[in-house]
């Protein structure tokens, strides 16, 4: 019933960012690539822009991240089984998590409006550059040790659930669980997220193959061993996007 539920949260998050990206307000929810002659976007005051952005991030976390909680919160509901609030606590560790991911894409707006500021004061810093260097970051990534501790945090929701629940604040250490997850998540798909940037806040085509390829990283058998190979390809396209535009 619970997979069920999630299920159906995730593909009405997809259905509504469907549905925006083919209204005449996508442009709202696009921060890289903004500047695309999208009349809605100029119009709105810097602190709506960003609001709405966020809104955006948040549907784009319930569609793309979600899924790969259900182990966890699948675990966690049946470590609930006798208590009578089980519903309000997976509530508030799904809240923790998202909040999570919702801190992130603040950082992350800030960060793209400090690029869009450079590039606006630099002519020779062009779109493609941008987009190249964040490939290349997501590349190198993946050969990092972080990516790999966060990852295997995130593999072993049996494991994470033991040293973080005890039952002795239910309500706190559920936000706490859903929280921290959050926190391993981004630690270990961040450079990945930020590739949404390098295309399209809001392009579907490109949320779906990185939400598939986050998801097998993290719930596959096999998902380890995807990263360097991952690594390879980024780096590699990276490459690819210079030599393009250099020629």
């Amino acid at each position: 019933m619970l997979t069920l539920v999630l299920g159906s949260i995730v593909v009405l998050a997809w259905v509504i960012l469907w549905y925006l990206e083919q209204s005449p307000y996508a442009s709202l929810f696009h921060q890289h690539g903004s500047s695309s002659g999208h009349a809605h976007h100029h119009r709105l005051p810097a602190w709506l822009s960003s609001m709405t952005f966020l809104a955006g991030w948040l549907l784009m976390t319930i569609a793309m991240m979600l899924p790969t909680t259900v182990p966890l919160v699948n675990l966690f509901r049946r470590m609930l089984a006798s208590r009578q609030q089980k519903a309000y606590l997976l509530l508030l560790l799904l809240t923790g998590y998202l909040l999570a991911w919702l801190s992130f894409g603040l950082v992350a707006l800030a960060l793209t409006r400090g690029m869009e500021q450079l590039a606006a004061g630099r002519q020779m810093l062009q779109t493609w550059i941008f987009s190249a260097g964040l490939f290349f970051l997501a590349g190198a990534f993946q050969f990092s040790k972080i990516k790999y501790a966060c990852l295997d945090m995130c593999r072993t929701p049996l494991g994470f659930l033991m040293s973080h629940w005890h039952g002795r604040n239910d309500r706190r250490e559920a936000f706490n669980i859903g929280w921290r997850h959050g926190l391993f998540c981004i630690g270990c798909c961040w450079a990945l997220m930020l590739l949404m940037f390098a295309v399209s806040s809001a392009n579907l085509s490109w949320m779906l193959v990185l939400a598939f390829i986050m998801a097998i990283e993290k719930n596959a058998s096999w998902g380890r061993k995807l990263g360097r190979p991952l690594g390879v390809a980024l780096i590699i396209a990276a490459v690819g996007i210079c030599l393009y535009h250099l020629s």
